[in-house]
This record gives C-alpha cells, structure tokens and sequence, in this order.
C-alpha cells in the first residue's frame, strides 16, 4: 500500500501542471501574443490590433454600464469601425469591466471568462456583434494602463 502511494506521488510530482493561462473557458493564446508588442492608440481602435490604453481616473462614461464604477477607478471609450457580423472576443490584460454598444444600444455579452494569474492576460468577454462601428467602454479599472485586444472568436 504504502509503494503504492509513492507511486502515485512520483507520478503527480512529474505530471507538470497546467498554466494559469489554461484555465480560461477558451484559449487566450492569440491575445498574449499580440500584447508582446503594443501601438499606443487615440479613440479609435481596430479588430486584429493589440492597443495599450491610457485609462483616465474619475471619466465620463459615454455608455450606461451595467456595473457602477467605484470611486478613484479608471476607464475609457474607444471607437471600432469596420466590424464584420459575428461573434467577438475583448480581452483586457488587466482587471476592469467591459460595456458595448453597437447602433446606439448596448450588446450583452454572451460569455466571459477571467484568471487572475495569467501573465498577461486578466479578462476576455464575447460578444455577438453586427456589422458595423461599435463601441467599447473599460471602466472600474484599477490600473492607469490596460492591453486591449478585440478578435473575432474562434
């Protein structure tokens, strides 16, 4: 019994264990690559490009969020256009909440996932979205800077 247990335990001990960026409900590969290097951006982003935000403290919010941002957090609204019908993921590299909104009314997501101890990646949420510009509003952002990347879901 007791040869068995060791067994057993050599086995575990050698089994490496899964990176904390497996744990997602998809795979954010694609993401952490594109954040390894990163174009600043204005108020306008585009689908396929990883951008560093500078996130304001205290903003306006342009959209109506669903989750009130909490006193002294950060955030931002940036302009996508050219975006085809389909379904999108946005992943930020940092906690915050992420709000869109297509023709003038917000699109609910259709799922998220989050890790906390992914190098590089914090948050991706999906999105079923029309073809069209759209908007994409970070907020209750701890940070002053957050990686953001909106890919179509594969």
């Amino acid at each position: 019994m007791l040869r068995s247990l060791l067994v057993l335990a050599m086995v575990a001990a050698a089994t490496p264990a899964l990176a904390d960026c497996d744990h997602f409900k998809w795979r954010v590969a694609r993401e952490r690559a594109l954040f390894a290097g990163l174009p600043a951006v204005g108020a306008s982003a585009q689908v396929g490009v990883a951008y560093n935000l500078a996130l304001a403290k205290d903003p306006s919010s342009p959209l109506p969020s669903e989750r009130a941002a909490q006193p002294g957090r950060h955030g931002v609204a940036v302009n996508v256009s050219g975006v085809k019908a389909g379904l999108y993921q946005i992943t930020l590299s940092q906690e915050g909440w992420i709000d869109v909104a297509q023709n003038g009314a917000a699109v609910k997501s259709s799922a998220f996932s989050g890790q906390h101890d992914c190098p590089g990646v914090r948050k991706t949420v999906r999105f079923q979205l029309g073809a069209g510009a759209m908007t994409v509003q970070i907020s209750d952002a701890a940070e002053e800077n957050v990686n953001l990347v909106i890919l179509p879901a594969n």
